[in-house]
C-alpha cells in the first residue's frame, strides 16, 4: 500500500530533490513487493501522500518507467509492471551473462577489503530471520562481489535487472524454502573469491542465477 512510504513525515514540498526522494521511495516499495505488481499509481493521489504538485511526481514515475518498474497504460494511468514468463527469462538471461563476467573481472582486482565486505554481507544473509530484509543482504552480497571490476554501465544494467524481479525472488525464497540453498552458494562463490579464482567465481555465480531461475520459474508456474 502506498500509504506505507511517508511515514517519516517529511513534508517534501519543502525539498529541493523531491522527485528523487519519491523515485526511492515508489522504487524502493515496487522491489520490496509493499506496491504490488498491477497496483495503480494514481500521479494526484501520490502527490497528495507527498505533499508535492504532480509535476515531481511525473518525473519520479518516467524514471520507473524507463527502468521497466511501471507502465503507462491509456485510462488507468501508471500501474506496477507485470512480469510474464518470457520477461522473467529474459531477465534471468541477461543476469546470467552479465553476472559471471563482472564478478571475474572484480575478482582479479579485489581487495581484502572487499572481501570482508563480502563475508559480513554474506553472514548477514544467513543469519536474518526477517524475510522482508533477504533481498537487500542478497543484493549488497552480490553487489560487494561485483564492485571491484570498474564496469559502471554493466553494474547499472544489473541492477536494473534485478530489481525487476527482486520481489519475485524473495517471495520464491520464503514460500519455497529456498534460503538454505542460497546460503550455501553464496559460501561457495565467496571462497572462490577469497582463492583468487576468478573463473571459478564466474562459474559458482552463473549456476546460482540459472539454479535460482529453475525454482521462480517453477514457483511462477504454479501460481
Amino acid at each position: 500500500m502506498l500509504e506505507g512510504l511517508t511515514g517519516l513525515g517529511v513534508d517534501l514540498a519543502k525539498t529541493a530533490s523531491s522527485s528523487d526522494i519519491i523515485y526511492d521511495a515508489l522504487r524502493d516499495g515496487i522491489i520490496s513487493g509493499q506496491i504490488k505488481a498491477g497496483e495503480s499509481l494514481r500521479q494526484e493521489h501520490v502527490a497528495k501522500l507527498f505533499n508535492v504538485s504532480r509535476i515531481p511526481v511525473r518525473e519520479a514515475l518516467n524514471r520507473l518507467e524507463a527502468q521497466g518498474l511501471v507502465q503507462s497504460l491509456r485510462y488507468k494511468g501508471y500501474v506496477v509492471s507485470l512480469l510474464s514468463p518470457a520477461d522473467v527469462e529474459e531477465i534471468y538471461e541477461v543476469r546470467a551473462t552479465l553476472e559471471p563476467m563482472v564478478i571475474e573481472k572484480s575478482v582479479a582486482m579485489m581487495t581484502p577489503e572487499t572481501l570482508e565486505e563480502a563475508r559480513r554481507y554474506c553472514e548477514l544473509f544467513s543469519s536474518e530471520t526477517d524475510s522482508s530484509k533477504w533481498g537487500e543482504w542478497n543484493r549488497l552480497f552480490h553487489g560487494a562481489l561485483y564492485k571491484d571490476a570498474k564496469r559502471p554501465f554493466h553494474l547499472k544494467l544489473i541492477g536494473e535487472a534485478i530489481d525487476r524481479v527482486d520481489s519475485y525472488i524473495r517471495a520464491q525464497l520464503v514460500l519455497t524454502n529456498g534460503m538454505e540453498k542460497a546460503r550455501k552458494e553464496h559460501l561457495e562463490i565467496l571462497a572462490a573469491c577469497v582463492e583468487g579464482d576468478g573463473e571459478l567465481a564466474g562459474k559458482r555465480t552463473r549456476k546460482h542465477i540459472l539454479g535460482s531461475y529453475k525454482v521462480l520459474r517453477k514457483y511462477l508456474d504454479n501460481q
